[in-house]
C-alpha cells in the first residue's frame, strides 16, 4: 500500500483516478458489476470527447481529461439500464461534462458531474435507468482494500473530515432507522460496503470543485446530506409515495438537493495566495 508521504507528492487527481480504477477492476474481477466493456467505452468515450470539445470551444485550451476519466468510470459502474441499452452511458457522459460548463455560479460548477447526470437520468427515464445496488457481500478483504485506499486518498485531497462526518452520521442514523422500522441494524449499515456508497463517500461528496469553503461548513454540509438521505430512506421504508428516483438512489438525490455553493472568485484568489504552486496547478 502506498505511504501517505508518497500520496502527498502526487497531483490529487491521480490518486482519485487510481481509487476509482481500483473499484472498477476489483468489482469487475470478483463480481462482474460492469455488465460489459461496451458500457465503459461508451461512457468514457463520450465523457472525454465532450470535455475536449467544450474546453477547446469555450475556454480555448486543451482540457486535462482526468475529470472526464473519473466521470466515465463512475457512470459505467453506477448506471444499470437493461442489457441492450448503451444510450444512458453516452447521454450520461455528455450531461455530466456539459453540466460543468453550463451550470455554473461565479465560474464554478454547482454539482458533481456524475451525481448530476445520474440523478437527472433516473428522474427522466426511471423505466430505463437504474443505479448499481449490488454490495461486495461479506468479503472483508475487498472492503478493507477499498476503504484503506479511499481513506488515504480522501486525506490526500484534504477532505477526510467530510468522508468521516458523513459516515459517522450515516451509521448513527442507521441505528435510528433500525429502531423505527424494526429492521436489522447491519442491514441498515450494509450500503456502506457497496461500490455505490464507496464512490459516493470518497468521490462525490468530497469533490474539491464543488465543496463549500471552510472545514466547519464542509462538515455541516456532509451531516445535512446524511440527514436528508436518511429521511428519504425512512420515508421509503414507511411507504411514503416518493418518486421512483428517490427510492432508487437516496444518497445521490440528497447530494443533488443540497448542491454546495462553490467558492467565489474572491475566495479562490485568497485560497490561491496561500497555496503552493503544486496545489494551485492541481486544481487548474
Amino acid at each position: 500500500m502506498p505511504s501517505p508521504s508518497l500520496l502527498a507528492s502526487l497531483d490529487p487527481r491521480y490518486p482519485v483516478s487510481f481509487l476509482i480504477t481500483l473499484i472498477l477492476v476489483v468489482g469487475e474481477a470478483r463480481y462482474g458489476i460492469l455488465g460489459g466493456y461496451d458500457r465503459l467505452v461508451a461512457a468514457l468515450g463520450v465523457s472525454t470527447a465532450t470535455e475536449l470539445v467544450l474546453s477547446r470551444w469555450l475556454r480555448g485550451r486543451v482540457a486535462n481529461v482526468q475529470s472526464a476519466y473519473i466521470t466515465g468510470i463512475s457512470l459505467a459502474l453506477l448506471i444499470k439500464p437493461p442489457a441492450h441499452l448503451l444510450w444512458p452511458f453516452a447521454l450520461g457522459g455528455f450531461l455530466a461534462i456539459a453540466s460543468k460548463y453550463v451550470l455554473q455560479f461565479r465560474g464554478r460548477h454547482l454539482w458533481n458531474p456524475s451525481n448530476f447526470a445520474i440523478s437527472l437520468l433516473v428522474v427522466v427515464a426511471p423505466a430505463s435507468v437504474a443505479v448499481l445496488s449490488q454490495q461486495w457481500g461479506n468479503d472483508l478483504a475487498t472492503n478493507a482494500v477499498i476503504w484503506c485506499f479511499g481513506l488515504l486518498i480522501a486525506s490526500r485531497v484534504r477532505m477526510l473530515h467530510v468522508t468521516l462526518a458523513y459516515v459517522a452520521c450515516f451509521v448513527a442514523l442507521a441505528g435510528v432507522r433500525s429502531m423505527i422500522t424494526g429492521g436489522p441494524l447491519l442491514a441498515e449499515i450494509a450500503p456502506l460496503t457497496g461500490p455505490m456508497y464507496q464512490l459516493f463517500v470518497f468521490f462525490m461528496i468530497t469533490d474539491p470543485r464543488t465543496v463549500v469553503k471552510g472545514r466547519r461548513k464542509q462538515i455541516v454540509v456532509a451531516i445535512l446530506i446524511a440527514i436528508m438521505e436518511a429521511l428519504i430512506r425512512l420515508a421509503s421504508d414507511l411507504g411514503a409515495p416518493l418518486p421512483t428516483a428517490f427510492n432508487v438512489a437516496p444518497a445521490f438525490f440528497a447530494l443533488a438537493t443540497l448542491a454546495k455553493r462553490p467558492r467565489n472568485q474572491r475566495d479562490k484568489a485568497s485560497s490561491v495566495a496561500t497555496q503552493t504552486p503544486r496545489a494551485v496547478a492541481s486544481r487548474s
